[in-house]
């Protein structure tokens, strides 16, 4: 290959727009960190997604997902709304004020419908009020539905967190671009990347989050209603 051809081959592949299968990729913006250093070396931009949507796979509920996220909401909390759609349980507020999370920007949505809590994700996540949106929701999810969820996160700038429960992450798939498993350990909780803008990374990361065994404390009664957190003491 001539010299000329070379030079000009290398500055093609330096292009911040090319990827190649052995590197992991740099998110357009710089990612909000997760507030665990081991995770963020992992995740496309150094932690997740502004403007994007990240999926978790949950063994089970209360895998520790809300331990994972707690300190991104935080940050989130200090500026912009977060948004809690169809959590199986009510969230318990002293768990998430002693997590540093401003309570006045926390709000439960309890829909009535799978559509109803995908209609409210949407909107969270254009809405620049809201800077996080996390959604449980069950079964299938079609593609069309994920790719609207990341255009809303888009527009609005937001963090999407869309958590599955799953026996097994081969049982659900969806075409977003970064996928988690998370499930519980003896020491803390086991993250393992299922999909990501990189190489395949092979082995689970190990974490020891910060206490929130309790933010989701109470199981939701038939006619609960929504809005903003209840200030009530764990019910034993």
């Amino acid at each position: 290959m001539l010299p000329d051809a070379v030079t000009d081959l290398q500055s093609v592949l330096r292009h911040p727009a090319i990827w190649r299968g052995g590197a992991l990729v740099r998110a357009d913006g710089q990612g909000l960190p997760s507030g665990y250093p081991a995770l963020d070396a992992a995740l496309p931009g150094g932690g997740w997604p502004q403007g994007g949507m990240t999926e978790l796979v949950l063994a089970q509920p209360g895998s520790g997902e809300l331990s994972l996220l707690q300190p991104a909401l935080r940050q989130l909390s200090a500026r912009r709304h977060v948004l809690l759609i169809a959590p199986p349980q009510i969230p318990y507020a002293p768990a998430w004020l002693a997590a540093g999370v401003v309570l006045t920007r926390l709000v439960w949505v309890r829909p009535r419908s799978r559509d109803e809590a995908l209609w409210a994700m949407e909107q969270g996540l254009r809405d620049p009020a809201c800077g996080g949106v996390l959604g449980w929701l069950a079964g299938a999810i079609d593609d069309r539905a994920c790719r609207r969820l990341q255009l809303a996160a888009q527009t609005g700038s937001a963090c999407g967190f869309l958590l599955r429960q799953a026996r097994s992450a081969a049982q659900v798939s969806s075409p977003l671009a970064l996928r988690l498993a998370v499930s519980p350990a003896p020491d803390g909780i086991d993250v393992r990347i299922l999909k990501r803008r990189g190489p395949p990374l092979p082995h689970a990361i190990r974490l020891t989050p910060l206490q929130a065994d309790h933010a989701l404390a109470r199981t939701v009664p038939a006619r609960s209603a929504a809005g903003r957190l209840p200030a009530r003491r764990h019910a034993a």
